[in-house]
């Protein structure tokens, strides 16, 4: 199951920095994996994954594959889209691909920004929001005009799983557990759909090494990237899982939705897998690494065999067995 998130926002939020700093780690991802490069307001990046690096040298392979997200820059809304104002047509067609809306709304400091008006997130949230409302309704009122409409199954922005990215002063991120919930409630939202970034900080993180981003990481007093936590937080919004596979061809994460029977996450690798699916051997991920691949953990009694009716688990690792 892939997952895909429609990045949307009002003019100078931020939405085009944070967009490009995530281009940024797709072209570092797209070097190793081609299929990474789409279209140009298009951008597959890599969910966060130290597990893998971890089980790459129990299996002697340097191979790694992510799980990832894919990223949609949707053109910059304004008031009346919904009524085909500025790019709003294009805009609706677009929001509409996405899994997980994500709404950038500014709350750093500018005086350079042209026509910035306030400094006021929840505002801008309410615009957004409005334009969105105003679409379902012309969704709903065209729709009702078929015959025999089916209202259940209309595609309504409403209904589609969200997150908010509050662009800060790099100042802010250091406390961002703590101005996350200040900012959930100036929104008027749960505190899990806030996640705080700052978007010139990212793009300035993008043009370091890997090594160097640590170091300007801890230098600000947090543990990771904003957008680390913005890709991560993405895939758990719409209750994705990973499982895994450790062979010496590749350690890969595989996406699959929370509570998906061993079948039917073994048709993730293959589509004829699920007919011809007879068992799986699993062992979780910390035993596998604790006892040094399926020889040290089998020995301990850590590997299992389970049948078309086994519940996936975060973090398993699998080998699937297949009929012919």
């Amino acid at each position: 199951m892939s997952l895909s998130v429609g990045i949307v926002g009002l003019p100078n939020v931020g939405k085009s920095t944070l967009f490009n700093a995530l281009l940024s780690k797709q072209q570092a991802f797209a070097a190793n994996y081609p299929f990474a490069t789409i279209e140009p307001n298009v951008g597959i990046v890599p969910v966060p994954d130290e597990r893998l690096a971890k089980l790459a040298p129990i299996v002697n392979t340097t191979k790694l594959v992510p799980a990832t997200v894919t990223f949609l820059d949707i053109a910059g809304l304004v008031k009346g889209a919904s009524q085909g104002e500025g790019l709003g047509n294009k805009f609706l067609s677009h929001i509409r691909e996405a899994s997980v809306i994500l709404h950038v709304v500014r709350a750093f400091t500018d005086k350079g920004i042209i026509n910035a008006g306030s400094l006021d997130p929840k505002s801008d949230l309410d615009t957004i929001n409005i334009e969105l409302e105003l679409a379902d309704l012309q969704t709903v009122e065209n729709h009702a005009k078929k015959k025999n409409p089916d209202m259940e199954s209309l595609p309504l922005l409403a209904k589609k799983p969200y997150l908010i990215a509050v662009n800060v002063d790099e100042s802010e991120l250091k406390n961002a557990e703590a101005k996350g919930g200040e900012y959930a409630r100036t929104l008027g939202v749960p505190r899990e759909k806030v996640v705080l970034v700052s978007a010139k900080t990212e793009s300035e993180l993008c043009e370091l090494s890997v090594e160097d981003q640590q170091v300007y990481l801890r230098d600000l007093g947090v543990s990771e990237s904003g957008l680390s936590r913005l890709i991560k937080k993405a895939f758990a919004t719409i209750e994705l899982m990973t499982y895994l596979t450790a062979g010496e061809l590749e350690v890969r994460a595989w996406t699959i939705p929370v509570g998906t029977v061993a079948p039917e996450a073994a048709g993730v690798i293959h589509t004829d897998f699920v007919k011809h699916f007879i068992s799986a051997k699993v062992c979780s991920y910390a035993d596998f690494v604790e006892y040094k691949g399926w020889k040290g953990a089998a020995e301990k009694g850590k590997v299992r065999t389970e049948g078309k009716t086994y519940v996936m688990q975060e973090g398993d690792v699998v080998e699937f067995m297949i009929g012919k």
